[in-house]
């Protein structure tokens, strides 16, 4: 790897933590949501013409049909990661939605896809579930005053699924359709926005309430969002994507961090190893 694909992917790795840090601060749910798609939309309206007049792109109904779909995946996503952060600390949430959306890409390649992974990524595996054991609690989470941390967990995870989910949806939908990544995250937005923005005309108190309080936050996580996603397609393109993802994960440990050192949340020492540990585990499954 390059020293400047190196940098990109860092640099991406650290905006996506400080975007959901902003979504935690935020701590809304589907009016805030939607208050980002809008932003996003705003953003990307003059992007998506200048593209399509300068290179004239076709999208096949195939290709709609497909980012429909990605974009209905990324609501849901949307919804639960914002549900666990109003439930549960930043240094929980987020690394256990990173660590085991990988783990779950690569349980789907094998029952679904029928993929052999190596012994490097079934080590992986293991090391990451291992790492959720111990960024939970361990055994101390089957305690009963413990409930309302399972109850965030929850959340946690299936933001993980989800994750799982339109990481394959998405790899086939600029693999094999072929379809601009520009495109494909601009129509993903649009989806999400039309999604939701039903229920947010009927919640609109709450939207403007939003506006007012977390508007900062929104923009952060707005505009923080597409660049950390551009910076990862410019090192794609001259770089292996076997050595983007390993990159991309040291997210995991910069969530935790903030978790800890900015948010003053409990167990941060014990969080970070686990988060440490899991980043390990993601990158094992990368490379195997």
């Amino acid at each position: 790897m390059t020293p400047l694909a190196l940098l990109l992917l860092l640099a991406a790795a650290g905006l996506h933590a400080t975007w959901n840090y902003c979504a935690k601060r935020a701590g809304g749910g589907l009016p805030f949501v939607w208050l980002v798609g809008a932003i996003i939309c705003s953003c990307y309206v003059p992007v998506v013409v200048f593209c399509w007049s300068r290179w004239h792109p076709t999208l096949p109904m195939e290709a709609l049909l497909w980012i429909f779909g990605s974009g209905v995946l990324k609501t849901v996503y949307s919804l639960f990661l914002q549900r666990g952060y109003r439930t549960g600390d930043f240094s929980l949430i987020y690394p256990l939605a990173r660590g085991t959306g990988p783990l779950l890409s690569t349980l789907a390649a094998i029952f679904i896809l029928g993929e052999r992974p190596s012994a490097t990524a079934l080590f992986g595996g293991v090391v990451i579930i291992a790492a959720i054991f111990f960024l939970t609690g361990g055994p101390k989470l089957f305690h009963q005053d413990r409930a309302h941390l399972r109850h965030a967990l929850r959340y946690g995870v299936l933001s993980g699924v989800f994750i799982a989910a339109y990481t394959i949806w998405d790899r086939h939908g600029v693999a094999a359709l072929v379809i601009a990544p520009v495109f494909y995250d601009a129509g993903t937005a649009f989806t999400q926005l039309a999604l939701l923005s039903p229920f947010a005309l009927r919640r609109r108190a709450e939207v403007a309430d939003e506006w007012r309080r977390n508007r900062r936050w929104a923009f952060g996580v707005a505009l923080l969002s597409p660049v950390a996603y551009i910076l990862v397609l410019t090192a794609m393109k001259f770089t292996p994507v076997s050595y983007v993802a390993p990159a991309r994960e040291v997210s995991i440990v910069i969530g935790a961090f903030i978790g800890a050192k900015y948010l003053k949340e409990a167990d941060g020492r014990r969080r970070l190893w686990a988060a440490v540990a899991m980043a390990a585990g993601v990158i094992a499954l990368a490379l195997g």
